[in-house]
């Protein structure tokens, strides 16, 4: 069944869960009593002593988002977010961004648009858009299928989101509308909400106006975790992906927050191409790293090491073989699913990247 539809499959699918712990810091996962999908606090304690549930309610223990996996357009679809938790157990995905219009104008259809499987969790909904009410509305259609978390696009630099679309990374320039954004989220799901930022827009990228946006918007709203991208967005006159490699990356904005906003949560992404680099910003004090197109182009590299290297878990235990043979079982099950889509080529186009690992 593709579509987490609440207390029954709360109740169906066990959770992942492990018995290994690095940290003692606690790290909120969320509890969500609308949506009646029930979650728990991960900590250290949580590992030692038995919660009390609803009888029949199965919680779901997930280990903090040490590492997630970068919400990337048209690549972090349902047929990448399978292949990649085949690989690794633990690593937190990300959807594609999907505009709070679409989510409100499809609600007839939604399974299309936010149905997964539900061993895809943990899994993040990032949504993008500049209407406070079609945010609001959009999240509230998202609970029944059961999110771990909720982002706001506040990073893409693209023409159609940030230009003509008023949204993405414009969203910086009024951290005062993020805020509210953030508030009318929060208040429509009881799962965590999060912010994937830049460091600055064009001229506006003084560490300064930074912390002035993160203040505003942690002060203003329940937002307690933000993703920042290390380089700022140009939004005239290069393309996105030029926007992914000509703006410097300028770690230190990244490491100046962790100083200067030490009750927020801060995941570091841009230009870490390598799990070796990923255990270093986490011991530099890094919350949470987050990589992006490494993970998609070198999933086996990246996400087949993950699991032990950051979480001390024992790694996947299927060989690439046996992972393409069920990517292979799982793809003949959605061919067409939705009438022309997907096509065999959405679906191949993942496999390729592992077999060329």
């Amino acid at each position: 069944m593709m579509k987490l539809a609440g207390y029954s499959l709360a109740v169906s699918f066990a959770p992942i869960s492990s018995n290994v712990v690095k940290s003692n810091k606690r790290f909120t996962v969320g509890i969500s009593h609308r949506n009646r999908c029930s979650y728990r606090l991960f900590s250290t304690h949580a590992q030692k002593h038995q919660l009390h549930e609803k009888p029949g309610v199965v919680a779901r223990y997930h280990l903090p988002p040490w590492f997630s996996v970068a919400p990337m357009m048209d690549w972090t679809d349902h047929h990448y977010r399978t292949l990649a938790r085949l690989i690794s157990k633990h690593a937190w995905l990300y959807t594609e961004m999907l505009a709070a219009e679409t989510i409100v104008h499809q609600k007839d259809n939604l399974d299309r648009f936010l149905a997964y499987s539900p061993d895809q969790h943990p899994i993040v909904l990032q949504i993008g858009g500049s209407n406070i009410e079609n945010l609001a509305k959009a999240t509230e259609l998202a609970n029944a299928y059961c999110y771990d978390e909720i982002n706001l696009n506040c990073g893409c630099p693209s023409p159609k989101v940030a230009g003509h679309g008023c949204f993405g990374v414009s969203l910086m320039l009024n951290p005062k509308f993020v805020a509210e954004a953030m508030s009318a989220i929060a208040a429509s799901t009881n799962v965590p909400v999060s912010v994937k930022c830049r460091i600055g827009v064009d001229d506006h990228d003084s560490y300064n106006e930074l912390c002035d946006f993160i203040y505003q918007v942690s002060s203003l709203s329940p937002t307690k975790h933000f993703i920042i991208h290390s380089r700022k967005a140009l939004l005239n006159g290069i393309s996105p992906a030029e926007n992914r490699s000509i703006p410097p990356l300028k770690y230190e904005y990244f490491y100046g927050l962790l100083r200067d906003f030490p009750d927020l949560r801060f995941t570091i992404n841009g230009g870490i191409t390598s799990v070796d680099e990923v255990s270093a910003a986490r011991e530099a004090g890094a919350h949470g790293v987050m990589v992006g197109r490494a993970a998609y182009n070198n999933p086996w590299q990246i996400l087949g090491h993950v699991d032990a290297a950051i979480y001390g878990t024992p790694s996947c235990d299927l060989t690439r073989r046996q992972v393409l043979e069920r990517y292979l079982v799982y793809g003949d099950s959605v061919l067409g699913k939705y009438g022309h889509r997907p096509t065999l080529r959405d679906i191949v186009k993942v496999r390729i990247n592992i077999t060329r690992c």
